[in-house]
């Protein structure tokens, strides 16, 4: 494969209450992308155990490309409780295998043919991770013209300041929800401006191409230098919102790199997340008429 697209971070169960279900931002990232016709990957950690092999199992029959290591650590799951309005609340288990993915030669040769990148912050709560991350982007050619896309996902105070600021740093493409901007804004010293405004001051900040803002019901916005696309959110009869956003991200890469323009490639990132919330789980198989 060439001009590869990489999920790169956690590997894991999701616990929900009707069962376990395979999850984890990087997979559902890659196995979206894959559906869209492009050469998506996944990147991970799992342990020698009977929940590892499920999980390769589970990404081989939906042929999803995969580097995983096995590690001496056990495969990680999340406790998944879904509130009255359909929002996931998780319980995430530390000290597991995507905590300690290895930086090795098949790592460093996926790198000099990444065309894309998505990885977020809670896979860098462990420092093994967090320096194979880093050192993946530090060997992705520069004349790859890589979309380096960091998926802020603050989870149970799994993050920091200098994390958020040094990955920000590295991406080229920040995706945020609301909810993180308010927590990133304070964190980062200008709480008391709009939203928006938010958005400009960090695309300004870090020299981002773009800057991806998700507000669930009240709709989205993609910020890129001197314009911005708002896209409202459909109106569906929402199953759950796991993987939602990670199949936004999906969604609005692949429309990109595949030459379309940002309003367009918001439009089929609007579409795609709307469809996988009418779907338990965060893997339903995409309709033709979103993914062609």
């Amino acid at each position: 494969m060439k001009d590869v697209v990489v999920g790169m971070g956690e590997a894991l169960w999701d616990v929900l209450p009707e069962g376990k279900k395979i999850g984890g931002a990087p997979a559902n990232f890659a196995y979206h992308v894959s559906q869209f016709g492009l050469p998506g990957i996944v990147v991970s950690a799992i342990g020698a155990d009977a929940l590892g092999k499920e999980i390769i199992d589970n990404f081989t029959s939906k042929g999803l490309n995969q580097l995983i290591a096995e590690v001496p650590y056990p495969t990680g799951t999340v406790q998944v409780e879904i509130d009255p309005a359909g929002v996931p609340q998780y319980d995430i288990k530390e000290n597991v295998a995507w905590d300690n993915i290895p930086f090795t030669p098949e790592l460093e040769a996926l790198a000099a043919k990444t065309k894309a990148v998505c990885f977020g912050s809670l896979a860098q709560r462990n420092v093994v991770s967090r320096q194979t991350i880093n050192r993946f982007l530090d060997s992705i050619p520069a004349d790859n013209d890589p979309i380096v896309v960091f998926d802020v996902n603050l989870r149970q105070g799994f993050y920091t300041k200098e994390i958020l600021c040094d990955s920000m740093k590295r991406c080229n493409i920040l995706k945020i929800n609301d909810e993180e901007l308010v927590t990133v804004s304070r964190m980062f010293g200008y709480p008391g401006i709009d939203l928006q405004d938010k958005c400009w001051i960090l695309l300004g900040k870090y020299n981002l191409k773009m800057l991806i803002l998700t507000c669930g019901v009240n709709g989205s916005y993609v910020f890129t230098p001197g314009q911005v696309s708002f896209q409202p959110t459909p109106k569906v009869e929402v199953a759950d919102t796991v993987g939602a956003g990670d199949s936004f991200t999906a969604a609005f890469i692949s429309s990109i790199l595949k030459g379309k323009s940002v309003p367009e490639a918001h439009s089929c990132a609007v579409r795609t997340s709307a469809f996988v919330c009418t779907h338990k789980g965060a893997m339903p198989i995409l309709p033709k008429e979103i993914t062609e």
